[in-house]
């Protein structure tokens, strides 16, 4: 005896799971709800001409009805020009999230948007990259990018870095005079009447040599290179913390600190006053970015500010650029000024 198959009450509206397959709607299916075919249903959802009112009308009903959403995966595969900018981060630096915040900004305007790729101990720039260039993105831009600036994939599609050096760049770039703003840090300690200045730099990082060699150049040219001090970094907390506590160790603390970027001095910052030292009573300290990080109540941190958002419009506008006009020819290197940014960090030498 076989058994009845189980029909649906006629009038019944599906839904997603149409016809009890748990699958998704797809746009015959909405044709078919709408009663028209599939091409006048493609037409409406893409808000192109030809269709009439009314059947505008059913189609943007039965699609309602079905809770109907494009597949943007398939619809990028149909079209020749994605319009996407990749952009590849490091997920442990609070300035990238500055950027990639001016970036969508920035790619918005000129009518494209942005897939990101985070840089992670587990997952290297490679792999970010590849994953890129997998979801079509036209161009990308790299964030302070390390080992990619020896790939080939500047011979694939347009790269742009921003943060890194030209005499460190293989592609177009954006990026602060990180040398300047190393001076501007030291001319306003020097100012403060501090003359016993310790440097904590970046190591390999993107700007930590122009950095250093800006910090030098002041302290030279103050009269202080006999007091000059170099500390090894990194761009992180831990690395913060490690020069606090070789300072610390050293039983005789100078009365600031220019630290290579904001991470480190918030290192340097927390483990001083964990120690009993008073910040900036007994030392100043001054980072590097204004990030997000430095504006905080309980940080308030003295930095040299990076112009994020102006990165991110020069950034974008190279990317575009480069598609229009293709590879071929000179890099394009784009500087920015910095500028001092003065909060509770920094007071007058003890």
């Amino acid at each position: 005896m076989s058994t009845p198959k189980a029909s649906r009450p006629s009038g019944s509206k599906g839904g997603p799971s149409d016809a009890g397959t748990g699958r998704r709607p797809t746009l015959l299916d909405v044709a078919r709800r709408a009663g028209v075919s599939r091409a006048t249903a493609s037409l409406v959802i893409r808000d192109a001409a030809g269709p009439s009112a009314e059947s505008r009308e059913r189609v943007r009903k039965a699609a309602a009805e079905l809770d109907y959403r494009p597949d943007q995966a398939a619809r990028l595969l149909r079209r020749r020009n994605s319009r996407l900018i990749g952009v590849m981060f490091t997920v442990h630096e609070p300035f990238h999230a500055d950027l990639i915040e001016s970036i969508y900004a920035a790619t918005e305007e000129v009518g494209y948007d942005v897939v990101l790729s985070a840089v992670v101990p587990s997952r290297g720039e490679r792999r970010a990259l590849e994953a890129l260039i997998a979801s079509r993105c036209e161009a990308v831009v790299l964030l302070g990018a390390g080992e990619a600036s020896t790939t080939d994939f500047g011979n694939r599609l347009p790269v742009v870095e921003i943060g890194r050096p030209p005499n460190e760049t293989v592609f177009d770039a954006v990026h602060t005079a990180d040398d300047e703003g190393a001076r501007l840090a030291v001319d306003h300690l020097v100012s403060l009447g501090h003359r016993d200045i310790v440097h904590v730099d970046g190591g390999d990082q993107p700007g930590a040599v122009e950095r250093r060699s800006g910090y030098l150049d002041a302290m030279r040219r103050h009269g202080l290179q006999d007091r000059a001090r170099v500390l090894p970094g990194d761009y992180t907390e831990s690395s913060g913390f490690a020069a606090a506590r070789a300072l610390l160790d050293d039983g005789e603390l100078p009365t600031a600190v220019v630290a290579g970027n904001d991470q480190c001095a918030i290192g340097l910052l927390v483990e001083l006053r964990h120690a009993g030292i008073d910040v900036p009573g007994r030392v100043s300290i001054v980072g590097y970015d204004d990030s997000r990080l430095a504006r905080l109540a309980h940080i308030d941190l003295t930095t040299v500010r990076q112009d994020a958002k102006q990165l991110a419009r020069l950034a974008v506008q190279a990317a575009v650029e480069r598609l229009d006009k293709g590879l071929d020819g000179e890099t394009w290197v784009f500087r920015l000024a910095p500028h001092l940014v003065v909060r509770g960090s920094t007071g007058p030498a003890r």
